[in-house]
């Protein structure tokens, strides 16, 4: 489905909305000046997590708040839960943020996939909200192309991290992703192995994924590779600690063309994960136009939770590693752009070390879910973990080889921007 004329001719601020809600929140970099809304800055409404602008990111941060508490026994208080249920729009779909929630949403500028993906997920975890979980699916379900897929706004061509996004959201409520098809009898798993790089491309980009094709080409991208890495195992943000066991991740297997299925299309991808964390120093770079040069954390700590996805402990934990790092300067990355503390960056790290194994808690020296509790309203509880549990935590993440590393400081998480390439599809 191609997007419309109206679609194509959206208001710059509504365009950026739209690609930051499939793409940004996920990147090392800040938002580039020409995403910038020129408005005043939307007030932060109680309940809310963080006391940045919310006006691209609120319902993401929130959401990601939200499944890094419920991953570590955390219940977050009622008017943080009320807020992001209240973001929801008549329809069902979720916007970035709305300041006036009285007002009815525009549904062509408004409602993203990834924004009520995430909320889907968020709201599936605390419980409780069974409407709006219902609401949100009917709503994706309603949007979904002919592919299969979900693109960055409602009637846009599909993407891997749109359609990643809405297969963790059916994942997270219990429904098989696997069953959800579009008029054309496309699922989700049909679109998402669409955007895979093959035997023909390069060996080093073989068996990655492209955010969506440029031109006829599809290239490797790093963010795109994590998320549909996960997805193609049938997983959302929220992934469960990895098995004791380490699986070594398995090439894509040339000649030959493309993975078949959605488990050797995850195969392949964090294969190629591996070895290009391993090529750069266990973090990925930068790479997204107007991203300052250096470590992309908020896509190396999604690539951690990938590798731990596919059972790959040894993979994911020299990169967890690294981002523990004081070296890594990831600290004063997670406190975000104000210096209070980003939750959706330390809430993207509590799921990455939670997923690998490791104690989000005791995180070379720092108290990870600690300090996103801290970044909102106080919560409702708090599950105490006693020291047999806690070693038994530490000896099931790798050996518990890094919890000697007391000089570690770390944090990490997302920080928003948009693309060249999410704009022209906008």
């Amino acid at each position: 489905m191609a997007p419309s004329l109206d679609a194509r001719r959206r208001p710059r601020a509504a365009r950026a909305a739209a690609a930051l809600a499939g793409a940004a929140v996920l990147s090392a970099a800040v938002i580039p000046a020409a995403a910038a809304d020129n408005g005043t800055p939307a007030p932060v409404a109680e309940g809310l997590y963080g006391s940045a602008d919310p006006k691209f990111d609120g319902v993401f941060r929130q959401s990601l708040a939200f499944l890094a508490q419920h991953a570590t026994g955390v219940t977050p208080a009622p008017k943080a839960v009320d807020w992001l249920a209240g973001q929801q729009c008549k329809d069902g779909g979720f916007p970035g943020f709305r300041a006036d929630t009285g007002k009815a949403c525009d549904p062509a500028k408004e409602e993203f996939p990834d924004q009520t993906a995430a909320a889907v997920q968020a709201l599936a975890a605390v419980g409780g909200r069974g409407a709006q979980v219902t609401k949100g699916l009917d709503w994706l379900k309603s949007h979904q192309n002919e592919d299969g897929g979900w693109g960055m706004n409602p009637g846009a061509p599909s993407n891997a991290n749109s359609t990643a996004g809405a297969i963790g959201a059916f994942a997270a409520a219990g429904q098989d992703p696997a069953k959800v098809e579009s008029k054309g009898g496309r699922t989700p798993f049909d679109a998402l192995l669409t955007f895979q790089l093959g035997c023909d491309a390069s060996e080093a980009d073989r068996g990655a994924f492209a955010w969506q094709a440029q031109n006829g080409k599809l290239n490797a991208d790093n963010f795109a590779s994590a998320a549909a890495t996960t997805a193609a195992l049938g997983k959302g943000y929220l992934v469960e600690p990895a098995d004791k066991e380490n699986k070594a991740v398995q090439p894509l297997n040339c000649p030959g063309g493309k993975p078949k299925d959605a488990p050797a299309a995850a195969q392949a991808a964090a294969a190629y994960l591996a070895k290009k964390l391993a090529g750069s120093g266990n973090h990925l770079e930068a790479s997204m136009p107007g991203a300052p040069k250096g470590p992309d954390y908020g896509v190396t700590a999604d690539a951690v939770t990938a590798l731990a996805a596919g059972g790959h402990r040894d993979a994911a934990g020299r990169t967890l590693d690294w981002l523990r790092s004081k070296d890594s300067k990831t600290a004063a990355w997670a406190k975000g752009d104000n210096g209070k503390g980003d939750p959706g960056r330390l809430a993207k790290l509590v799921l990455a070390a939670r997923a690998a194994g490791a104690d989000p808690r005791d995180f070379g020296g720092t108290d990870l879910v600690e300090t996103l509790n801290a970044t909102g309203p106080k919560p409702a509880a708090v599950e105490n973990t006693t020291d047999e549990e806690q070693k038994d935590d530490k000896g099931s993440s790798f050996g518990g080889w890094w919890f000697a590393a007391v000089a570690f400081v770390a944090a990490v998480g997302v920080g928003f921007l948009f693309s060249n390439r999410r704009k022209k599809q906008s």
